[in-house]
Formats: C-alpha cells, sequence, structure tokens
C-alpha cells in the first residue's frame, strides 16, 4: 500500500524511530566502540532476509526484503544528526547496502568496489554515519549477480530515505513515497526496444560509431545480447488494483515522492486529469518548479512532485506503456465520495527534458579538468551477453583499480559520450553532480546523483571532489554495471 503521511503527524514520524535494534549478531560482528551510541543501542536495524511478498491476492513473489517488507521501511533522519545503524544479514552470502545519494564515507557507502566490508553471511555490521544531504534518499543492495537475475537489484532490497531539511515549508496537506519495482524477471534475446522520450538529438559520429558494430556484429551471426524482462509489476509492492488507493479529496495538495527501483527500467507516470509540479530531482530542490504532464525515471532517479487534486473521479496514475501499466505498473486515485473502476487516459505528448528545471541561458562554471569517457556495446561477447566499456575496457572486477586520480578540493566535469542506442542512467557515489550540457546544450542549476544519458547523446556533469578515497561511478542498469560499467575514481 502507498505510503501517506498526514502534514499534522510529520515532526512525530521525524522523529520516530521506526525500527528497533534486535540486538547485536552472535558472529560475524564488525563493531567499533567509538561509534557506540548514547544511549546503547542504535537507531535503527536492517534485516536482510528471505520472505514473501504478496502482490496480489493469492499471487506471492518469494525475494530478499528489508525487515520482511517491500519497499523496505521509511528511514528519516536528520540532515548533520549522527546516526547508528544495525545491519543483520540473515542470509547465506554476505551483502552490501548501499546509502544512494548520501556524502558518506567508504567504510559505510556500501561499495565492495570502493572497498566498503561486507556484511556477513549470518552476521551484521554496526555502521555509524551523518546524514546527508537532506532530501529523498533511498538503500539498496550493490552486489553484483551477473546471470542470476533473482539476486542484487531484481530482489526486493530497496527502502526509501528521507532526510529532514534544516527548513520545510511544509506547502502540502498530505506526503506519499511511491516505490517502482517489478518483479519475476526473464532473460530474452529479441533485441531491446529503443525510447524517444528523452529530448535531444542524437550525435551523428556516436549513432554512426555505435550502429556499424552492431552491424558487425549481426553480420558475424551473433545473436542480440541478453536483456531482461518482467511478469510482474508493481507500485509499493502491490499490482494495479490489489493494493489500498491514494485517497485524497479535492483541493489536496498532494506531495509525491517517487523512487524507480527497478533493477533495470525506465519507469513513467501520469495520472488523467492532472499534472505534476516538480520541486526536487533526487531530492534536490530545482532551482525552477515546472509543471509536467508525466514524470520520467531512470533506473534509480527519485522525483518530488506536488499534485493539486482538482479533479475528482477514480483514476489510475500509471506508467504510460500500456503493457506494463496492464501488468500491474499503477496505483488507484481515489477521490472522497467517488466510485466506479479506475479511468485510464493517456497524457498529451511531452519530452523528459532537465533542462527545463532550471532558468534559462545558465552558463556552468569553468571545470578545474575533463574527464571524457567513451561508452560503448560489444554484443553479446560475454556468453550471450553483452559487453560494456569504457574507453575501450570493461570494469576490472577482479583488481578493482582506478581509472584516475583526482585532486580533492577541485571541479571536475565528467564527459559522457554514448556510442550505444541504450539510455544510461549515470550514477556517482558519494557526491551529487551538476549538470553542465546536455540535449546538445549548455546548461546550468540541475543537481542530481543520477541522469539520464541518451543514445547515442553526449552529456556532461560537474562535481566536487570533496570525498576522500575511491568513489564508483555506474551505469545503474543492473544489466550494465554487472558486465563491465563501472568505474572508480580515486580523490587524493
Amino acid at each position: 500500500m502507498s505510503v501517506r503521511i498526514d502534514r499534522r503527524d510529520f515532526l512525530r514520524w521525524s522523529g520516530m524511530a521506526l525500527l528497533t535494534s534486535t540486538g547485536m549478531a552472535a558472529t560475524g560482528c564488525a563493531h567499533n566502540p567509538s561509534d557506540t551510541p548514547p544511549s546503547g543501542k542504535p537507531d535503527y536495524a536492517v534485516r536482510i532476509g528471505r520472505g514473501e511478498i504478496e502482490i496480489a491476492p493469492g499471487r506471492v513473489v518469494s525475494t530478499v526484503t528489508y525487515n520482511g517488507q517491500f519497499p523496505g521501511p521509511l528511514l528519516r533522519f536528520t540532515e548533520g544528526k549522527r546516526t547508528w545503524v544495525d545491519i543483520h544479514n540473515d542470509t547465506d552470502i554476505p551483502e552490501q547496502l548501499h546509502w544512494h545519494g548520501q556524502n558518506i564515507g567508504v567504510e559505510v557507502d556500501g561499495s565492495a568496489e570502493e572497498g566498503t566490508p561486507f556484511i556477513p553471511a549470518r552476521g551484521m555490521r554496526r555502521i555509524s554515519f551523518v546524514p546527508g544531504p537532506s532530501g529523498f534518499r533511498f538503500y539498496h543492495t550493490h552486489l553484483n549477480p551477473g546471470a542470476n537475475v533473482t539476486g542484487g537489484q531484481y530482489s526486493g532490497q530497496v527502502g526509501p530515505v528521507y532526510i529532514e531539511p534544516a527548513n520545510n515549508p511544509g506547502a502540502y496537506d498530505h506526503e506519499m513515497f511511491l516505490t517502482l519495482k517489478e518483479f519475476e524477471p526473464n532473460l530474452s534475446q529479441e533485441g531491446d526496444m529503443p525510447e524517444d522520450f528523452l529530448a535531444g538529438e542524437p550525435v551523428p559520429e556516436l549513432r554512426d560509431k555505435g550502429e556499424a558494430a552492431m552491424a558487425a556484429s549481426l553480420a558475424r551471426g551473433e545473436p542480440h545480447g541478453y536483456e531482461v524482462g518482467y511478469d510482474a509489476f508493481t507500485i509499493n509492492g502491490r499490482i494495479l488494483g490489489h493494493g489500498d488507493p491514494i485517497r485524497v479529496k479535492t483541493g489536496d495538495r498532494v506531495l509525491l515522492h517517487v523512487l524507480n527501483g527497478s533493477a533495470t527500467e525506465t519507469r513513467s507516470l501520469a495520472l488523467p486529469g492532472h499534472t505534476f509540479t516538480v520541486v526536487a530531482l533526487d531530492g534536490n530542490p530545482v532551482r525552477r518548479p515546472t509543471t509536467v504532464p508525466v514524470l520520467w525515471l531512470g533506473t534509480a532517479e527519485r522525483i518530488s512532485a506536488i499534485v493539486e487534486m482538482t479533479d475528482p473521479g477514480v483514476w489510475v496514475l500509471g506508467d504510460l506503456a500500456d503493457e506494463d501499466r496492464e501488468a500491474g505498473m499503477g496505483i488507484v486515485v481515489e477521490y472522497a465520495d467517488r466510485t466506479g473502476e479506475p479511468l485510464w487516459l493517456p497524457p498529451q505528448p511531452f519530452q523528459w527534458d532537465y533542462r527545463i528545471f532550471t532558468t534559462p541561458d545558465q552558463v556552468p562554471p569553468a571545470a578545474d579538468d575533463v574527464i571524457e569517457m567513451l561508452i560503448e556495446k560489444r554484443n553479446a561477447a560475454q556468453d550471450g551477453f553483452n559487453l560494456w566499456t569504457i574507453n575501450g575496457a570493461p570494469f576490472d572486477m577482479e583488481n578493482k583499480r582506478p581509472i584516475v586520480d583526482i585532486t580533492h578540493g577541485k571541479r571536475y566535469r565528467l564527459r559522457f559520450y554514448n556510442a550505444t542506442d541504450d539510455i544510461h542512467p549515470m550514477h556517482l557515489h558519494r557526491h551529487s553532480f551538476e549538470i553542465t550540457h546536455i540535449a546538445g546544450t549548455p546548461t546550468a542549476g540541475v543537481h542530481k546523483d543520477v541522469a539520464m544519458l541518451g543514445g547515442y547523446q553526449r552529456m556532461d556533469v560537474d562535481f566536487r571532489a570533496d570525498q576522500p578515497g575511491r568513489s564508483l561511478l555506474h551505469c545503474h542498469a543492473q544489466l550494465h554495471m554487472d558486465f563491465g560499467f563501472m568505474a572508480l575514481l580515486n580523490t587524493v
């Protein structure tokens, strides 16, 4: 069901420990006495374990979850206030829990590539960090299951995080967290459908390079590389029509926090008769709140948007893809005193463009250095799976060597050239970045931790190297990162 918080409950929720500790594990306990909380107990406890999710009456998915539920419990932190979390691993394999979007140290970030210790099988770790920045973040597993489409982010290990800002205007009546997620994955070699919802035109040289590589592969008789499909689509773990509806009254202002918790898929949301005023992207307030008819989210992206409830009825808030929505990717919005079958109507055509959330003609600050990255795909090159390369080489999972050392305090520009027709949600750990070139033009003022790089397009993002040590850069699509699409930056 949807996570709904009335405004009058806001302060009570923000100060409440939603989870309770179950004590220190008998085995595999990694505990630093200096990280003992003042009370002797952690603020939160998260248990990783196998469980069942009833996505519809009689339809059950067996997967790995947090605290036996999907999505994992909403965790509320206070920006700048140290917190302690016990992470229990009740499974038979070592795990990682990544605090996505937070500027925290490698010892707790949740990435083995950076050097975060594993949470031992049948063991636990107590970790401590200072949450930040404020806004909508999340937590999820960070394993590399490869061809095993039941592990890693294909599982149910996803949970929302909200870090309370110093000031909250409270310009809404209700706050709701929605996690979009597919289950029951499967592999096919039918090829991937192109997507054209992103603003910007292909760069001819990148398109020619990518299409020539694919044509050569197919001419050699090689099949298309494996792609992942799904049989079950859910919002907050329930198929459309089988969870509690979002109940509203005419005149309500609803703040939706939407998380794309998918392992691989881009998602969209529309609500017939209504629009979304986007106020934050990936938890970061936008410079220019903008009203749009559709929300588009790459894997791991988050959008916070206000919806004015001005069109009474019973509606479907759902994905634009008819097949996915009809298979469950939606939730009912029900006005008070309205009944009947939920209605879906397609929205007006709309292209997603990050530039609309900032003021026009913004010029990005100068960068101290530019790091260029050419992204290519070797079709079906690794046991039938596509192999992804950055500057001609896939990530070396054995050696985990950084591709470059960068200097603490300097501003760097990552320049991505995408010589593939795939959209790549690019994520940099432990930092936020500013989009400085996209859809063919310079821009500034949009700050994120994941951004969709369009097929055959170029994108620049700038970040301040203010987090010492290794930071993982990768495409957030599980199938891409598992087969080469990662790189390490090392801040010295």
